[in-house]
């Protein structure tokens, strides 16, 4: 069974999450943590449970997203794992940072690429690889099924969605992706966004005015 750690970080105000099982092993979505007492905090949470990372993803890689992946994958000899479509974006993000006066050292390792329909596996729980461009060209959303929730970036939020005006951003492909990846979800299911609260598909169906009707 997995637990979501949720911290918000850098001036940005970006969820970054932890997700862990009972077996003490984790994994990373979106560290944004950009100041050292933020870093300290991810680590010492990891460190203090005494929890094995195991896998390092990224929605996607606008810069508030990616902020942390060098600190985290170094700390714990991590990988990245991304979408193949948002390599450009990641190898971009540090002259967003300069434009926004948040300069940041930028993951330089290896990459792992995920495919769409792709599980990870955390022990015995699963993540499916939900393929929801539209805010980003290579955006995904992770969802557990057997926990009923998803991770969705910054593709949906409570009462909102994602900003398409950013490079590689497109309006029409966002809305096709939240209707036929995300919606298609049951109503219960969790949303952890990028941004915000965490809020349910069905909330989003009857209240999002981007999306209703």
């Amino acid at each position: 069974m997995l637990n979501v750690q949720c911290f918000e970080c850098s001036p940005i105000r970006e969820n970054s999450y932890i997700l862990y099982n009972e077996f003490n092993e984790c994994l990373f979505i979106d560290p944004g943590c950009y100041f050292n007492e933020e870093k300290e905090e991810m680590a010492g949470f990891v460190r203090s449970r005494k929890l094995k990372p195991v896998h390092l993803l990224n929605t996607h890689c606008h810069l508030d997203h990616v902020f942390g992946n060098k600190f985290i994958a170094e700390s714990f000899g991590l990988t990245l794992k991304i979408h193949e479509k948002e390599k450009t974006v990641l190898d971009y993000a540090p002259t967003s940072g300069l434009m926004y006066n948040l300069p940041f050292d930028n993951y330089a390792g290896d990459i792992e690429y995920i495919r769409e329909g792709q599980k990870i596996y955390l022990g015995d729980d699963v993540l499916l690889a939900l393929f929801t461009p539209g805010h980003s060209p290579g955006s995904l959303s992770f969802y557990c099924e057997q926990q009923n929730f998803v991770v969705s970036g910054d593709v949906l939020f409570q009462r909102s969605i994602g900003r398409t005006d950013l490079p590689g951003g497109d309006f029409d492909t966002l809305i096709r992706s939240v209707l036929e990846q995300l919606f298609s979800l049951p109503d219960d299911c969790v949303v952890y966004s990028g941004h915000g609260p965490a809020t349910t598909i069905g909330e989003e169906k009857k209240y999002n005015p981007f999306l209703k009707g």
